[in-house]
């Protein structure tokens, strides 16, 4: 077995296409908007891929839930990316908001910066850092 995507179901399928692709700037390897899947490359042989909740809820049963409210996340997306600065710099630009400003974390080895996507998943930019 080998991991294929993360998969986020989300509810707003466009919303979430364009900010992956537009506001991100990663390629959409598969799916346009307007439809219900799309998968974008992440420098992996997969990716990140959005899919509509509905459908999923649908296969899975629990159609008449709805998503969890006021959790703690369960997951984070962790993207690598050559500088956090320059990239929260040219995101920024590009209308992103931001949970924090970019910050060293010694301890991790790493500088980081996290936003949320448009359905408050949780994503973390990070490049390594040396003293």
């Amino acid at each position: 077995m080998k991991l294929n995507s993360v998969r986020l179901l989300v509810k707003n399928f466009d919303d979430c296409y364009r900010f992956y692709n537009e506001k991100l700037g990663l390629k959409a390897t598969f799916g346009k908007l307007g439809e219900v899947y799309a998968s974008f490359e992440i420098g992996l042989s997969s990716g990140i891929s959005i899919f509509n909740s509905d459908l999923m809820s649908q296969a899975i049963g629990n159609f008449e839930k709805d998503f969890p409210q006021d959790k703690r996340e369960k997951f984070c997306i962790e993207i690598v990316v050559d500088n956090v600065d320059k990239t929260y710099a040219e995101l920024s630009g590009k209308g992103v908001t931001f949970i924090n400003k970019p910050v060293n974390m010694k301890d991790w080895g790493m500088r980081v910066v996290h936003l949320r996507d448009p359905e408050d998943n949780l994503i973390e930019l990070f490049s390594n850092f040396t003293e």
